[in-house]
């Protein structure tokens, strides 16, 4: 696969985002996923598939600490497009993260809260996949930069595909309103990137678009999009807890 991505790399660079997912489809098949936290972007990622093949996967890290609001976009997604979101989960549930690390595991170290929350569960989810294919920009952040349209996920050993890698923010609202999409509604009340309750906020007039992200701490990723490996933050115990349970939820997934 990596000498795959090598060869198709540079021709990508210069194609659409149609395009590139055209070809992750094509190579993939139901191997390939999106990978969704249904932000604006993730909007125009999932019309575009739905456009290119209906029937794509979905799923989403379902972090037990999304916004209502982002509950029922999902919700209303699935009955636009007739799909069913696969909602990953961690294998430790709220209750049990608050009796083994305390009430605010988000306060007190936020980098472990992701890790059980969103990075262990991604890794498990993608073990069962070929490829997936995200909605990140390269202007979102510094660790999301060098993102290429296609490349090799050297954390999580897999191919990540990033068809929007060199859209700017205008770009995803012309698509949004041009398409009619769904979005979330908080988009509207100036939180720009949206993630888990305890850790966003809106943003202030003259604030970065992330700012609301983890405000007052020096995070600005939740460790899922870093080129660095994977640290062992997890006990042992917890990861084999994460191994049975962290899959997709029955309910919701598919």
């Amino acid at each position: 696969m990596q000498q795959l991505v090598a060869t198709m790399q540079p021709q990508a660079e210069a194609w659409s985002a149609e395009e590139v997912l055209r070809w992750a489809f094509a190579e993939f098949g139901s191997g390939l996923a999106i990978a969704s936290a249904f932000g604006a972007e993730g909007m125009v990622m999932i019309d575009l598939a739905a456009k290119i093949r209906p029937d794509s996967r979905v799923f989403t890290l379902d972090t037990d600490f999304l916004f209502p609001e982002t509950y029922a976009l999902m919700e209303r997604i699935e009955a636009r497009y007739r799909i069913r979101v696969e909602r990953v989960r961690a294998g430790v549930t709220p209750e049990e993260q608050t009796r083994q690390h305390g009430p605010h595991l988000w306060k007190t170290n936020p980098d472990l809260c992701c890790q059980m929350r969103k990075v262990e569960p991604l890794r498990l989810k993608l073990a069962e996949l070929q490829a997936y294919a995200t909605a990140i920009r390269r202007d979102q952040t510094p660790a999301r930069a060098s993102a290429q349209k296609i490349e090799w996920d050297q954390r999580f050993s897999i191919v990540k595909v990033n068809p929007l890698a060199d859209w700017s923010s205008d770009d995803v609202w012309d698509y949004i309103r041009a398409h009619h999409l769904e979005y979330n509604p908080l988009h509207d009340q100036h939180y720009p990137s949206i993630g888990c309750t305890h850790c966003t906020r809106a943003v202030l007039p003259g604030e970065e678009p992330r700012a609301g992200r983890w405000a007052g701490l020096e995070k600005t990723e939740c460790g899922l999009h870093e080129r660095r490996p994977t640290a062992a933050l997890i006990p042992e115990a917890e990861l084999a807890k994460a191994a049975v349970a962290g899959q997709v939820d029955p309910e919701g997934g598919g």
